[in-house]
């Protein structure tokens, strides 16, 4: 992933030393094992530890590769050079390359679930703070764009809290999924390797030994984990999308920070752009981006082809890197997100009372008015205001068949914000616990 959305600490997940560090560990604690079981000398299993404060040389085992055309057997080969040949010799013994690669894929992507979470619970605890900032702070909720009826700021954040909460399950669940190793050999059968590596190589390294498994670990595991990221990464634009709404113009209900000398426009020194989360909802289109490749990726050939290798070189880094920029982008606009309660009371009052339509509907059928004539008495009277800025109210009380229902003080009790409101502490109770 390029810098510009990258944080440090994912991108050394993904770094050749890390990976060649893992591969070496994976390799020096199978041969403990292998001692351990009389399989191969204890003193060339003690020999393998000699590299443990090594530096691998990345463009050394770059240009093994270059001529073996297989980076495992690089890797080998420079170690040997590190530990010498002759010490080297039961490196590897019983082994496939695959054992290497999947168990450290694996790991890498343990690690990086380990930092989405603490992303998750950043972005957790800005919603949590500014829902119960303002809890009680009245806006109008809308459907199709419109003005529905009124709900408050607090739920808003609220609801978002509820929905990365889940995404926090979820990414739980993904990584334990993808919390496997395995150490099989050639086709998985162990023929050439005792189990029992397998199981004391992934104690060492804080995995679970694989039920089954072929040349490679199976990847509706990694299908179910980017299928995870990507859902993150919908949630994430999910709230991208509602601020940069709210930033319009024309609503203006709450906006991005913006900070002394930043600039918004190179044409128009007025503006003030939503660029975060416009940003945003770029970076989810990146992360959803793998999550096809990924599902595709679980039929292989028989026991093992390579055609999921490439893709996952590319969708293991960039897309845990990505995630791990996005969450803490929008952790950061949520901490920081400037919010405006009169311009939400303004704009719920823009169209005088006509949120309140459902109310009166409601109380006239309470009254005694069939649904369809209860329907018609108040869409009659909400059209004024849409088309002539009527005050819904006045229409109401002027309305010789609704009065006839509904006397002026049921009519102007139907008006009152606090009805729909009364149960914002049931929801948070639900939601925050």
């Amino acid at each position: 992933m390029i810098p510009r959305y990258s944080r440090p600490d994912m991108v050394a997940i993904w770094d050749p030393q890390t990976r060649f560090r893992i591969w070496y560990e994976i390799e020096a604690h199978a041969c403990d094992a292998q001692a351990a079981l009389g399989v191969i000398p204890k003193a060339n299993a003690e020999a393998v530890w000699k590299a443990k404060d090594v530096e691998f040389n990345v463009a050394r085992i770059d240009e093994i590769e270059a001529v073996t055309k297989h980076d495992v057997i690089a890797f080998l080969t420079h170690l040997a050079e590190i530990i010498g040949n002759d010490e080297a010799r039961f490196v590897h013994q019983g082994m496939t390359s695959s054992d290497v690669l999947d168990t450290t894929l694996n790991i890498q992507l343990v690690r990086a679930s380990d930092l989405l979470l603490a992303g998750v619970d950043r972005v957790l605890a800005a919603l949590k703070t500014r829902a119960y900032e303002y809890k009680d702070t009245v806006r109008i909720g809308r459907s199709h764009g419109i003005h529905a009826e009124p709900i408050t700021m607090g739920l808003t954040f609220a609801r978002f809290y509820a929905e990365m909460s889940r995404a926090k399950r979820r990414l739980i669940a993904a990584r334990e999924e993808i919390r496997t190793g395995a150490i099989s050999g050639a086709v998985g059968t162990f023929a050439n390797i005792d189990p029992r590596v397998e199981e004391y190589v992934c104690d060492k390294l804080g995995l679970i030994p694989e039920t089954i498994s072929t040349q490679v670990i199976p990847r509706d595991r990694h299908a179910m984990f980017f299928a995870t990221l990507g859902v993150i990464a919908s949630s994430i634009e999910n709230i991208a999308i509602e601020i940069r709404h709210m930033q319009r113009t024309e609503v203006l209900e709450a906006e991005e920070f913006f900070s002394p000398g930043q600039k918004g426009s190179s044409a128009m020194p007025h503006k003030r752009n939503p660029v975060l989360t416009e940003n945003l909802t770029g970076l989810a289109r990146l992360v959803r981006m793998s999550v096809v490749p990924a599902l595709e990726n679980v039929a292989l050939w028989h026991e093992r082809d390579i055609s999921h290798s490439s893709v996952e070189r590319a969708i293991g880094p960039d897309t845990t890197i990505t995630l791990d920029f996005a969450l803490h982008r929008l952790a950061g606009v949520v901490e920081k997100l400037v919010v405006y309660p009169e311009n939400m009371l303004k704009n719920m009052n823009k169209f005088k009372g006509l949120v309140m339509s459902q109310r009166v509907l409601l109380a006239l059928t309470q009254a005694g008015v069939s649904r369809e004539d209860s329907y018609r008495l108040v869409q009659r009277n909400a059209m004024k205001v849409w088309e002539k800025g009527a005050d819904f109210k006045t229409e109401l009380l002027a309305d010789p068949e609704v009065t006839a229902a509904l006397s002026p003080a049921e009519i102007e009790e139907k008006f009152d914000l606090g009805y729909h409101t009364k149960h914002v502490d049931t929801i948070f109770a639900r939601v925050f616990g």
